[in-house]
């Protein structure tokens, strides 16, 4: 199981940015695939996760700001973010993990979140 997130970096309050994620080793088909943040000093946090029928599941502080989606054809998932807020600075990780069968399934047992790859930091601030 690989994953690589991209595609953070700075941005302004209220600002947008895309991450994405190409992954390989494992099938949509069967595994969700999401997002957790850890920020400095912090927990992790369960962010978004796109199940294999669709179901998407988001953490209250994201709903109506935050999208997940995937391209299975291009083995990669989206995380759309707007109306970004200084709380929402954080390193940002792909993650998927079998369900039902995880350790860690922060937002659904459906959407386990065992293995990640490397981060990419996103940085709100004025």
């Amino acid at each position: 199981v690989q994953l690589q997130a991209s595609g953070g970096g700075l941005v302004q309050p209220g600002g947008s940015l895309r991450l994405s994620c190409a992954f390989s080793g494992f099938t949509l088909n069967y595994y969700a695939i999401g997002w957790f943040r850890q920020a400095p000093g912090k927990e992790r946090e369960g962010v978004s996760c796109i199940r294999s029928n669709g179901t998407t599941y988001y953490a209250d502080s994201v709903k109506g700001r935050f999208t997940i989606s995937r391209d299975k054809f291009k083995n990669t998932v989206y995380l759309q973010m707007n109306s970004l807020k200084h709380e929402d600075t954080a390193v940002y990780y792909c993650a998927t993990g079998p369900p039902f069968r995880s350790s860690w399934f922060p937002l659904s047992p459906l959407c386990g979140m065992d293995y990640w790859g490397k981060g990419t930091q996103v940085t709100v601030s004025s």
